[in-house]
């Protein structure tokens, strides 16, 4: 893995540093030993240069706009292959047989429900939480209720944590969903696929029948396909960092979904749906984009431009498609935050300030406009987000917790406060 060093002077000394080479993307230093042996840190926030672990999940290439689960193509992953297939694949680096994918299937099925006093635990809520809020809590309180999967060290209980949690995560969003607007609970149908029991879930009420609609289906499969994994981004740092000091899975689970409420992260979908809201209406959009363009104004474009795709995000392709479809569905063409959705996406991807700042339209922007056409509130957009997304965090957790040489993480600082000094009697300050 390393046939190269780089040499580094300071102070009149020069260390060996050898450079790993991955089997994709760019060179690594491995700085391991620099503080032992040069007593010195390397400063760098928001670790956009550093590399925290080894991983053979995911992989990104921004500036090519290429996406890798395992290897795989997002896009021939999105065309040929299903949610349920894509855990698979992240969770056991294969894609799995017909009868793998059958067996599979069926312990994700025979897990969705919930243990009947978790349904309690929801009336603790105020009826106008956020879902999010929610989703944290009744996530980590898991624990309390599944003890039989809370040894880390046991591979038997990680599997059945592992799959519990993907089981799972879709009832107890949509219980948070019900509880915001009101309406009971709707326990899982074991007949329908992963996607569509969701969909149950959230829309039908016991008065009527709820029949899901195949297109709505494929949609939502695939807005968590696409949402699945994302390499190290700051949810799944976030449940790495947490899972290296040994804590049991559901409450690093619920550490990712923390972390993943953030409008910078998550939330994104949320943001760039409001802010179509904000503008209101097509003829408000030169306005708009005017002001988009001056940086004094204070105003930035949601839903375009990702912070390591420096090309188009290649799950977007795939997305406009799925939008498209939805729309041409529900036939909600007239809705004015939809044709102001339209309309910017038109002008951005032929205005040339946008071009050549390669700010095409992300995944965020159309999944957004895919959720509030089937009928989701924004505060939804997040908890949906956090279905699709944890396979991945499991995935990488599972992964940090094989490794032999896992260490807890500890990250270092710069420190830029006081020096020493003595401590002044509370008389003579």
């Amino acid at each position: 893995m390393t046939d190269k060093v780089a040499k580094l002077s300071l102070n009149g000394s020069t260390y060996d540093l050898p450079v790993l080479s991955p089997t994709l993307g760019p060179d690594v230093l491995d700085i391991r030993k620099l503080y032992g042996e040069a007593d010195v840190f390397t400063f760098d926030p928001g670790f956009t240069s550093t590399a925290a672990c080894e991983s053979a999940i995911t992989f990104i290439d921004g500036d090519k706009g290429e996406l890798l689960h395992r290897g795989y193509p997002i896009q021939q992953l999105a065309e040929k292959s299903t949610y349920l297939e894509v855990c698979y694949l992240l969770l056991y680096g294969e894609l799995p047989t017909p009868a793998q994918l059958a067996d599979f299937s069926a312990r994700v099925t025979n897990h969705t429900m919930v243990h009947e006093q978790m349904h309690y635990f929801f009336r603790g809520f105020r009826r106008d939480a956020h879902p999010m809020a929610t989703m944290v809590g009744v996530v980590g309180a898991m624990a309390a209720f599944y003890h039989d999967s809370t040894d880390i060290n046991d591979p038997w209980q990680r599997e059945v944590a592992a799959i519990r949690m993907i089981a799972k995560l879709p009832t107890i969003a949509a219980m948070a969903f019900k509880y915001s607007v009101g309406q009971p609970f709707v326990y899982p149908k074991n007949s329908l696929d992963y996607a569509g029991n969701f969909l149950h879930m959230c829309f039908s009420v016991p008065a009527e029948d709820y029949v899901v609609n195949p297109v709505l289906a494929k949609a939502m499969d695939r807005i968590m396909m696409l949402h699945a994994d994302h390499e190290q981004n700051a949810s799944t740092s976030t449940v790495r960092l947490a899972g290296s000091s040994g804590a049991n899975p559901f409450a690093c689970i619920a550490a990712g979904i923390a972390c993943l409420w953030g409008p910078a992260h998550g939330g994104a979908n949320q943001a760039a749906l409001e802010q179509l809201r904000q503008i209101g209406s097509v003829d408000k959009i030169p306005e708009f984009i005017k002001m988009a363009k001056d940086k004094t104004s204070g105003v930035r474009l949601m839903g375009f431009g990702h912070r390591v795709y420096k090309n188009f995000d290649p799950r977007a392709t795939v997305m406009k498609q799925s939008a498209d479809e939805v729309l041409d569905l529900l036939g909600v063409h007239n809705n004015p935050t939809l044709q102001v959705a339209k309309e910017l996406e038109r002008i951005a991807l032929e205005d040339d300030y946008f071009i050549s700042k390669k700010l095409y339209p992300n995944v965020d922007f159309y999944s957004g406009i895919i959720l509030d056409a089937m009928g989701f509130p924004t505060a939804m957009f997040t908890p949906i987000f956090a279905i699709a997304r944890t396979v991945g965090w499991i995935s990488q957790w599972k992964e940090m917790i094989a490794e032999k040489n896992q260490k807890i993480g500890r990250p270092r600082q710069l420190y830029v406060g006081p020096a020493k000094r003595d401590y002044v009697d509370l008389r003579h300050r």
